[in-house]
Formats: C-alpha cells, structure tokens, sequence
C-alpha cells in the first residue's frame, strides 16, 4: 500500500508543478495583455480568453495538489486536541468523503466533455479560441487526481489506524524536540 501511495503522490506532486506552470504562463500572459493593451492599443479577444482558460487548470489540478500538502481548509483549533486515533478516523472519513465526490464529478463530467468535443464547441466570440473542449477536460482530470490523492489519504489513514504508519503527531513532537534541541 505505502508503494501504491507514493506513486498517486508522485503523480500528483508532478502535475501540481505542472499547475505552477500555467500560474507562471498565466503571469506572463496577463503582463503581455496589459503592455499591448496600455502600449498599443491592442486587445486580442484570444489572449483574453487564454487567461481565464489558465485559471481552469490551475485550480481543478491544484485541488489535489493543495490537498496533498494538507494547505486545504479544516477546524485545526478542534483537531488538534484530538489524539492520533481520532485524527486518523477524521482523516480517514475526510479522505473517503473526497474521494466520493471526486468519483462521481469525475464520472458526471466526462459526457460533459464527450459533448462539447462532438460539437467541436469553441467561443462564441469572433476571434475567440476553438476547441473549448480542451479546457472542459480540465475537470474530470482534476476531480479524477482529486480522487487519487483522496484514496492515497485513504490508505494512509489506515496504514495509521493500523499501526504500520506512525501518526503525524508522533512526527510533529519528534521534530519539535529535534528543532528545539538545534536550538539549544
């Protein structure tokens, strides 16, 4: 299982460098849209529509990235008084609720995008980008990652609820005392 985990985090960890990526392409791309627009006078309908299309990907791959780094949004000031058991059931049905959901936005996309690719649907603004269904892929490729980071916390919190991973906590109070005697 601790193979099957690393290998979802690694994926996941690659596609979030990927989504820091696009933020940077979308940096770029707003700093050239802005010098063209105030320099020149000039607004291309595509450049655009290409910076809202980049907010697609780094959001719906950032949702596993976030979640894998723990930077997701919780009731840390209950949490933390919980002891590691709890911690790890509450992990575990946190990841198990995700990953539900995941499942089931991933599966309910896909024909959303299925459509929009038959149609060959692009912008309906002249001089906009085509093949909107590319961006439309974005979310089942991010809810489906979601729901990979989602099992990996799954299996984590097993592994801990089972005694063959060491809780977190355990790790935060080793690496306090470590810090604390680096300072000392």
């Amino acid at each position: 299982m601790k193979t099957a985990i690393n290998a979802i985090e690694w994926l996941v960890e690659t596609m979030g460098g990927l989504a820091r990526l696009v933020v940077l392409a979308l940096v770029l791309l707003v700093a050239t849209d802005v010098i063209l627009r105030y320099l020149f006078s000039i607004g291309p309908v595509a450049m655009q529509e290409l910076e809202w299309h980049l907010i697609s990907p780094i959001a719906l791959i950032g949702l596993s990235y976030t979640m894998k780094h723990r930077a997701d949004v919780r009731v840390d000031f209950l949490y933390e008084r919980f002891n590691w058991r709890l911690r790890a059931f509450v992990d575990l049905v946190g990841a198990l609720l995700t990953l539900a959901v995941a499942v089931i936005i991933t599966y309910l996309s896909i024909s959303y995008v299925q459509q929009s690719f038959m149609l060959n649907e692009g912008s309906p603004d002249p001089g906009g980008l085509p093949m909107r269904y590319l961006l439309k892929a974005f979310i089942p490729l991010g809810f489906g990652l979601l729901a990979l980071q989602g099992l990996a916390e799954s299996l984590r919190s097993l592994l801990v609820l089972c005694g063959k991973l060491p809780s977190e906590t355990s790790n935060e109070t080793t690496d306090q005392t470590s810090t604390a005697e680096e300072v000392a």
